[in-house]
C-alpha cells in the first residue's frame, strides 16, 4: 500500500460500495468538500472477494478493484460490530450476518440469541465497538488508509428507524439512544474541530480523512 504523503481528494470519486446505506451516509459525508460521488453499483461494477483479515485489508481490495474498474479515484469503507462476549463476532463477517439480501434484522436477531446462550444479559456483558476503515485508492496505486472506532453496548431491544445495520441495537458510550434514535447530524457530528466532534465511527475515520485529503470550496 503506498502512503507517502497525503493526496488532495476532488472532482468525480467512486465509492465502492453496493450498500445503500454507507452510500447515503458518504454522500452526507462528502457534500460540503464539493465531490462528486458515484457507487460501484450505480456504474455495474462487480463486488470484489473480501478475502482480507482485517477492515483496512477489505476496505483496500474494494477500493483497488473500484479504482481499476473505472479509472477514478475510489473511495471504500469496510466496517463491523465487534461484540466483546461473542469473541468479537461478527467483526469482518457483520455484513455475512445479514445474508445475501442484507436484511439485518435477521442478523440483529442472531445477535441477540448468541448473546443469551452465552449469559450475557447485563449492560457489562454486552460490551462492543464499532470499527470503520476508509481508504482512498487512485488509478496510479497510490492509497490512503483512515480508521475510526467507536464504544459502547448492544442494547437488549432494537430501537429506532434510522442509520441502518446494527444501528438500531448500539448505544455508544455517553448517550441513552441508539445510533438507530438518532438523526444524521447527532450521529455523525457537526462540530469537527476536536476528536469529541465526530460520533459514529464512519465519522470518526472520516474526519481524519477530511483532515488530510478534503479542502472545502471557497
Amino acid at each position: 500500500m503506498t502512503m507517502s504523503g497525503h493526496r488532495l481528494l476532488s472532482g468525480k470519486v467512486v465509492s465502492a460500495t453496493h450498500n445503500q446505506g454507507k452510500l447515503r451516509e458518504m454522500r452526507e459525508l462528502l457534500a460540503p468538500y464539493g465531490v462528486e460521488l458515484v457507487s460501484a453499483g450505480e456504474l455495474g461494477l462487480p463486488e470484489p472477494v473480501e478475502d482480507g483479515t482485517m477492515f483496512s485489508e477489505n476496505a483496500a481490495i474494494k477500493a483497488v478493484a473500484a479504482t481499476q474498474a473505472s479509472g477514478l479515484p475510489a473511495l471504500s469503507d469496510d466496517s463491523g460490530v465487534c461484540i466483546d462476549a461473542l469473541d468479537g463476532a461478527p467483526g469482518l463477517f457483520s455484513a455475512n450476518w445479514a445474508g445475501p439480501g442484507k436484511d439485518f434484522a435477521p442478523a440483529i436477531a442472531r445477535v441477540q440469541i448468541e448473546l443469551a446462550k452465552r449469559g450475557a444479559l447485563k449492560p457489562e456483558q454486552r460490551r462492543a465497538h464499532f470499527v470503520s476503515a476508509l481508504v482512498i485508492a487512485w488509478p496510479d496505486g497510490h492509497q490512503e488508509l483512515f480508521e475510526g472506532r467507536v464504544f459502547g453496548t448492544i442494547t437488549e431491544q432494537a430501537r429506532g428507524a434510522s442509520g441502518f445495520g446494527y444501528d438500531p441495537i448500539f448505544q455508544p458510550d455517553g448517550h441513552d439512544r441508539t445510533f438507530g434514535e438518532m438523526g444524521s447530524e447527532e450521529k455523525h457530528g457537526s462540530d469537527w474541530s476536536h476528536p469529541a466532534g465526530a460520533l459514529s465511527h464512519r465519522a470518526r475515520a472520516f474526519q481524519a480523512l477530511a483532515a488530510a485529503c478534503l479542502r472545502k470550496p471557497a
